[in-house]
């Protein structure tokens, strides 16, 4: 690499510096001592590793002697330790890789490459000779693992283990052996196997085992892997398979229920085929079938502690005790609750305490039932809660068709949405009623046998409805102010709580095309009542009816009938027809007796 002229004077006086004195220093021949310094050094190339010592160590610089024109650099944050202390003194010798000499004559130097080289020579050695080599899984990246050896190294997903492996992330930060498989050094690619590794102990250990393997005999295993049928448990070398049926005497709903992958466990051999290297392994048979005997410890009508063990959409299995379990059906979970799931009262690994209500050994089946432990508090609500009686609830549901209200721990009652308000037309009880009020409520009806207890709020008070009936009829002018508009007319509350329509036709006596345009809400007026209807609690009213004959009146297909019928006799019929049509639509009446 070329030189200024200053750095030639420089390099030759040091040149000079080193060579014999001179008696005459004007015959000094300085390009013949520059020529014999050069020849004296040492070759370098950059990438080469060399040998150095250590002149100095100032700041974040280490100076290295190399046996150069000048000497070499290194950054000393590669020396430092584990406590960021220089690891190195003066003098010491010290291996570094050149990276590269600068135009100024600077020697740039690297210990860390240095020492990666020496790991990539010894690299290459374990891959010509199979070596065996220990890492540390760095990080999953895509297609495997990235694994330390010294260097970067990449082991492929399939590289991993014998079998496929689902979750690389758990082998993270672990320490593994690997065997170098593909290496190199100039792209600086090391493609690692485990696998390679594994197969090697795997077939030394098949080996050993085969040779002990007898049908009958008590061996121990690591379960390997778990699928939905059984389990594959490794003896040593060669795997054998646990069926989820000889798993447990009990009703078994997954291998996981009873094993995990890692788990160490005894097994026996049941059937060996040395030719086809299978083995079939069982597990319940270590012990006796408990089944053979349940019959007589578990007699109808006993009370058992079990352990749930399992929930299912329809029940949960408990196990009363190994290898022996019962169903606790939804249906026996609660007297009165309406449980969606078993989950609303049972967990897994709960305790509790259940009857037996019936037991089938032949087919390994024991219904129990936890309601049973305790008394039915519905035996008692006819007795407790008379029809028309006012009691306090704690509303606990809302649905559609209307609110569930808790009278009591275990009884609930039914508001209907028609049972809420004798005035407001109620969409959904959300509109009156939130979850955990408490509401006073009138009884109306009381089924014990199919554990229905039907209540109402709109009970407490009078029927606004009846009164307004019974105080006015046909033809009688009342006050009414407009509170909505529609194009069909207008909603005019003729007293809070009730309201009446004014049809378009019936708003004036000259013809009205839009009535938003032509009235507002908030509009009062005398109005005349041309229709009642409290069955179906419609009000007819007509404004232009205040200065036409009475004749011309009944627009809405009023009978002569009806009018020379009571006011009173009217609304009694009515309101029977209507409260008997509400308690056919809930369910609480027969046809006959309607």
């Amino acid at each position: 690499m070329a030189q200024t002229v200053e750095q030639n004077e420089e390099t030759a006086k040091k040149a000079v510096s080193l060579a014999p004195v001179i008696e005459d220093p004007g015959d000094v021949d300085y390009e013949a001592i520059l020529k014999e310094y050069d020849e004296s050094l040492k070759n370098f190339a950059e990438g080469e590793v060399i040998k150095g010592t250590v002149l100095k160590i100032a700041g974040d610089k280490v100076v290295i002697d190399v046996g150069f024109k000048s000497e070499g650099v290194v950054q000393a944050a590669e020396f430092r330790d584990e406590d960021g202390e220089v690891s190195l003194k003066v003098g010491d010798t010290v291996e570094v890789l050149l990276e590269s000499i600068e135009n100024d004559g600077t020697v740039i130097l690297s210990k860390e490459k240095a020492e990666r080289m020496k790991i990539w020579d010894s690299i290459e050695t374990a891959y010509e000779e199979e070596e065996v080599l220990k890492g540390r899984v760095i990080e999953r990246i895509k297609g495997g693992l990235a694994v330390d050896i010294g260097v970067r190294a990449f082991l492929p997903g399939s590289q991993i283990d014998m079998h496929p492996v689902r979750n690389l992330d758990s082998f993270r930060g672990e320490e593994i052996e690997v065997r170098v498989i593909k290496v190199n050094k100039r792209r600086g690619n090391i493609v690692l196997s485990r696998k390679a590794v594994l197969e090697e102990e795997y077939y030394k250990q098949k080996e050993e085992t085969l040779k002990t393997l007898e049908e009958g005999k008590i061996v121990t295993g690591v379960v390997k892997n778990i699928t939905d049928y059984g389990a594959f448990v490794d003896l040593g070398g060669i795997d054998g398979l646990l069926h989820i049926t000889d798993m447990s005497w009990g009703r078994v709903n997954h291998p996981l229920d009873l094993f995990h992958v890692g788990q160490e466990t005894e097994v026996t051999i049941l059937k060996f085929d040395r030719l086809e290297e299978k083995v079939s392994l069982g597990y319940k048979q270590l012990s006796g079938d408990p089944w053979l005997s349940a019959a007589e410890r578990y007699t109808k009508g006993a009370r058992v502690n079990a352990r749930v063990v399992s929930v299912t959409d329809y029940g949960a299995f408990v196990e009363l005790e190994e290898g022996v379990e019962g169903l606790i059906h939804v249906s026996e979970m609660s007297w009165n609750k309406r449980l969606k799931h078993p989950s609303k009262v049972v967990e897994v690994g709960d305790e509790v305490e259940a009857a037996v209500l019936d037991v089938d050994a032949d087919n390994r089946r024991i219904s129990l039932g936890i309601k049973q432990t305790e008394p039915n508090p519905w035996d008692r609500v006819e007795e407790t809660y008379a029809i028309n009686a006012i009691i306090k609830g704690v509303v606990r549901n809302l649905t559609d068709f209307g609110a569930f209200v808790e009278v009591e721990e275990g009884v609930e009652g039914l508001v209907h949405v028609s049972d809420l308000s004798w005035t407001k037309k109620i969409k959904h009880p959300s509109e009156v009623l939130q979850k955990g009020q408490e509401v006073d409520a009138v009884v109306l009806n009381v089924d014990a046998a199919n554990q229905r207890l039907s209540l109402g709020i709109k009970q407490l008070e009078p029927d606004l409805w009846e009164e307004f009936f019974s105080l006015h009829q046909v033809g009688e002018v009342v006050k009414g102010k407009i509170i909505r508009l529609a194009s069909f007319g207008a909603f005019v509350e003729v007293e809070e709580g009730i309201e009446g329509l004014c049809h378009v036709s019936e708003l004036s006596t000259t013809r009205v095309e839009d009535p938003e345009a032509e009235f507002e809400v908030g509009f009062e007026s005398d109005f005349k009542i041309i229709k009642l209807n409290l069955l179906e609690r419609k009000i007819g009213l007509s404004i232009r009816a205040l200065t036409e004959s009475e004749e011309a009146v009944d627009r809405w297909t009023y009978t002569p009938e009806v009018a020379t019928t009571s006011i009173g006799e009217i609304a009694g019929d009515q309101l029977g027809e209507l409260k008997r049509k509400a308690e056919k639509a809930k369910g609480e009446v027969t046809d006959d007796e309607s």
